[in-house]
């Protein structure tokens, strides 16, 4: 066990009230008959995915099994002139119009609840009270445990169930507000963040590190030459990944990539948007819950010795209750002075155990049956 550490988890629940319902309308003139069809053509009833049960989930697994050392905050909500660091006024404004209705607003599964605007804010205004946290010393890490998430979010436009890049918000305030000059975000979701990566395109003072499933997979964006453009180009890092990819190609990427990537660009601060659908009970990629926590002990150690311990986690995806709540507190854990675990490939060390269980009948058999005998 390593020193316990200060984490301090972001948690209002002002964010459980972001309910879409997959039975509202289209905004007008959007391609209603098209994404009905679809629906309708699933065979089963189609039911929103990001709901609040996620974060209850992982609020009830924290308080049955409690890691030592969290102390837990509420959020606030986002201001105008927080939100407009990253996203258009025109775009914001938009989604202000939204408040209290039920509607789609795009066939990328993007929707609103009455509830949700005042969620969106709350959980960008989250992200930045863990920043907050971080940066002013009263606590080592931070994770914002919000919705709904935000890493598909884009200047002009929601994608992806995303309204506000949270995490973008959270990395511009910590620029004009918290006197951070290098921004490191990292981005270990199942899916490309392509709303952050579109935010800081052609920033030289943040540093996106996105590892993802490639493309066709959604949305398609993340390839490996996209690196960013004029100043900022070198400062964008994608590292697209196969469907069977898991702890061993997530934790080489970190090791023979991010960690030479964060010694050149020398962060004031590490960002991450820790989605958990890359755990194979999502059906996305294969990194189990020690996986997270090894991946979560290479970014506390950059952390620790480019930017004085400066860590914030933010929520993004992962669907399957159980393994999202499980991987949220495997990294809490290691945040909190766990040791950080060293995953093996799946299935070898359950090898090991059925060889030493089945040694005496078969492999020692057969050793006792090849041995020389004395027959003069």
């Amino acid at each position: 066990m390593s020193e316990q550490s200060k984490v301090t988890v972001i948690y209002d629940e002002r964010v459980l009230a972001h309910e879409p319902d997959t039975d509202a309308a289209f905004l007008p003139g959007r391609m209603d008959k098209r994404v009905r069809q679809i629906l309708s053509g699933l065979g089963v009833p189609w039911k929103y995915p990001e709901h609040p049960g996620r974060l209850t989930a992982i609020k009830a697994l924290l308080d049955e099994q409690p890691v030592p050392g969290l102390q837990f905050e509420t959020g606030r909500a986002a201001t105008e002139e927080e939100l407009q660091r990253v996203h258009t006024a025109t775009f914001i404004e938009g989604i202000y119009e939204l408040r209290g209705q039920n509607a789609w607003l795009d066939v990328d599964t993007t929707a609103v609840s009455p509830g949700s605007i005042e969620a969106a804010e709350v959980a960008a205004g989250s992200a930045i009270k863990a920043v907050e946290a971080v940066v002013s010393g009263r606590t080592e890490s931070a994770f914002a445990l919000v919705r709904p998430p935000g890493h598909h979010a884009e200047p002009v436009r929601a994608r992806g169930f995303c309204l506000f890049n949270n995490v973008a918000v959270a990395a511009a305030h910590a620029q004009a507000v918290l006197g951070c000059e290098r921004v490191l975000i990292v981005d270990w979701d199942a899916h490309h963040g392509n709303g952050t990566q579109d935010i800081f395109w052609a920033d030289p003072d943040v540093m996106f590190f996105d590892i993802h499933r490639g493309a066709p997979f959604y949305p398609g964006s993340g390839g490996l030459e996209d690196v960013g453009a004029g100043l900022g180009e070198g400062t964008t890092v994608n590292v697209p990944m196969p469907a069977g990819a898991g702890d061993t190609a997530y934790i080489k990427a970190l090791n023979d990539i991010l960690v030479p990537a964060a010694e050149w660009f020398k962060p004031d601060l590490i960002l991450v948007s820790a989605g958990f659908d890359p755990h194979w009970y999502d059906l996305a990629l294969n990194v189990s819950y020690e996986g997270f926590g090894a991946m979560t002990g290479i970014l506390q150690s950059l952390a620790r010795k480019h930017c004085n311990g400066r860590l914030a986690f933010v929520l993004e995806g992962g669907y399957n209750l159980e393994s999202l709540a499980h991987g949220v507190r495997a990294v809490l854990d290691v945040l909190a002075g766990g040791e950080p675990p060293e995953p093996g490939v799946c299935g070898v060390r359950e090898v090991e155990i059925a060889t030493e269980f089945h040694r005496d009948a078969f492999i020692r058999a057969a050793e006792d049956f090849d041995e020389p005998t004395d027959n003069h």
